[in-house]
């Protein structure tokens, strides 16, 4: 795919991702009673600008971001403005951008799971079994054919390592269809720190027998299923990050370049594809902004927690102003940072999608 085409697609993305997290700040602004100044798409300077009300709506030279700019962020001072109004009404405001983001994936991937997509499919079987491993333990065996783990029918590789990510550390339930034909249920537990090379079950996989087909749901299947798939998302989440303590190994991060990047390459899968890809950065533009760092919505939820654990005592707006213009430069290195290796990563023809 081209790299115009691959522009327009990580622009379009990030956009929406954008404009729902904005939009939930701006609308919980409006129902505060707080004073919008601008509402804004990408990061000055400005391209135009049109005055609604009181509220300027930009559009904006950098594409990285946007920002829903309220009346007195931090001076309690002004009428309308943010730091005017009570805690619980703050708070709500500052939760809704996340939420929006957090609820947006639910229609992507029901969209997602409505478009048709080619998915090949066959007979999954064991191709090595490494010794000592918790199959070779399970009796596990070269030539296995798996027909389901936990009830969830497998119908090609991607399925059996799904299962396994999602269930570190759990009993899983193997079929197996052996040499012989007959079916035999045997009892595994991922492992989380493995001997390199072995994997968390110890298997080796190949598949035969293959064949394509085209797979879509119709909305009333496609609701659950998102919904079910945002919450195993969180759970692949979790055990990712359990497994850099475990293993002892630096987390992977990626920055606008490796995004832009991984668009390029989810995009040759499909529309379907593409539009999952969408839903899980939604999900983790949620995640990052509720960290507790300054310059994020998580930073200023903090100062205004500290608010109320002091009984209304606030943070001085010169300090909590400053702290948070220190946080937001900070970001900006570290993203820059992280783009630099991303570029590297990129030069040398180096994938990020396994």
């Amino acid at each position: 795919m081209s790299v115009f085409i691959t522009l327009i697609l990580f622009l379009l993305i990030l956009g929406v991702l954008v404009f729902a997290h904005e939009m939930g700040h701006f609308v919980a602004a409006r129902m505060g009673k707080i004073k919008v100044e601008e509402f804004g798409f990408g990061f000055p300077p400005r391209i135009f600008g049109v005055k609604r009300g009181e509220t300027i709506y930009s559009l904006n030279w950098v594409p990285l971001g946007g920002f829903c700019k309220m009346l007195g962020e931090e001076d309690p001072s002004k009428e309308g403005s943010f730091a005017s109004k009570k805690a619980w009404v703050r708070l709500g405001v500052l939760f809704a951008g996340p939420f929006m983001n957090a609820v947006l994936p639910i229609v992507l991937l029901t969209v997602a799971f409505m478009v048709p997509r080619q998915v090949v499919v066959g007979d999954v079987l064991i191709d090595e079994v490494a010794a000592d491993s918790p199959a070779a333990v399970a009796g596990i065996e070269t030539g296995d054919i798996i027909l389901s783990i936990n009830d969830h029918e497998i119908q090609n590789i991607g399925d059996v390592i799904y299962d396994i990510h999602l269930n570190m550390g759990e009993e899983l339930t193997f079929v197996l269809k052996k040499a012989d034909d007959s079916i035999k249920a045997v009892t595994v537990i991922p492992r989380w720190n493995p001997p390199e090379g072995e994997g968390a079950v110890g298997i080796a996989l190949a598949i035969e027998n293959t064949s394509e087909v085209s797979r879509s749901y119709a909305f009333w299947e496609a609701v659950p299923k998102s919904i079910s798939s945002i919450g195993e998302t969180f759970v692949l989440m979790r055990n990712e990050i359990r497994s850099w303590f475990v293993q002892k190994k630096a987390p992977q991060v990626t920055g606008p370049v490796g995004i832009f990047q991984l668009t390029g390459e989810v995009s040759e899968a499909g529309p379907s594809y593409l539009i999952q890809f969408a839903a899980f950065l939604s999900i983790n533009l949620a995640i990052v902004n509720l960290l507790p760092l300054p310059a994020l919505d998580g930073g200023r939820i903090v100062f205004i927690l500290i608010e109320v654990a002091r009984r209304g005592k606030r943070v001085s707006p010169r300090t909590e102003g400053l702290i948070h213009m220190v946080g937001f430069a900070m970001l900006i290195g570290l993203i820059l940072v992280i783009s630099y290796f991303d570029i590297l990563r990129a030069i040398r023809g180096e994938s990020l999608t396994p």
